[in-house]
């Protein structure tokens, strides 16, 4: 392990940055919305980051490979079908969402920093490590992948 590749579980990333968006909240101008038109939107948004988690998961659980983001070498398999036709990333990219969707929920501008640092956190210790992993252990097969699926959306 790189010094710099700190090995926090995604999802305990996302807690703590949505947490410290809260506190942002509280502390910052908020943008006045009708509550129902906010929690409609942020429900949907999370709802859509539901459902890219779901997808990867059960992808994963389908070709009976590790769901352990934090040992990525344990791969048996490359999944390349299902949303992984979409994003190689989609329970990064599901987490994300819920940040947008907390993002809309909290209605605050400033709380929009947490998903741009989840993704700039999650893009240098989570993906590029995770990338070097699979490319070591899937080769050409994972490189031509990596050419046609985007890491993001």
């Amino acid at each position: 392990m790189n010094a710099l590749e700190l090995k926090v579980p995604p999802p305990i990333v996302a807690l703590v940055l949505a947490l410290a968006m809260w506190a942002v909240s509280r502390l910052t101008p908020t943008f006045e919305v009708a509550a129902s038109l906010r929690i409609a939107l942020a429900v949907a948004i999370a709802l859509v980051g539901a459902a890219f988690n779901a997808a990867g998961v059960a992808a994963f659980h389908q070709a009976r490979t590790t769901l352990n983001p934090m040992k990525p070498e344990t791969a048996s398999s490359l999944v390349t079908t299902g949303i992984y036709r979409i994003t190689r990333n989609p329970m990064y990219v599901g987490l994300l969402f819920v940040l947008v969707g907390w993002t809309v929920f909290l209605s605050a501008p400033w709380t929009l920093a947490g998903p741009i640092v989840f993704v700039a956190y999650m893009t240098r210790f989570q993906i590029a490590p995770e990338e070097r992993a699979l490319t070591s252990a899937f080769g050409d097969v994972y490189a031509s992948y990596k050419a046609r699926v985007r890491r993001w959306l």
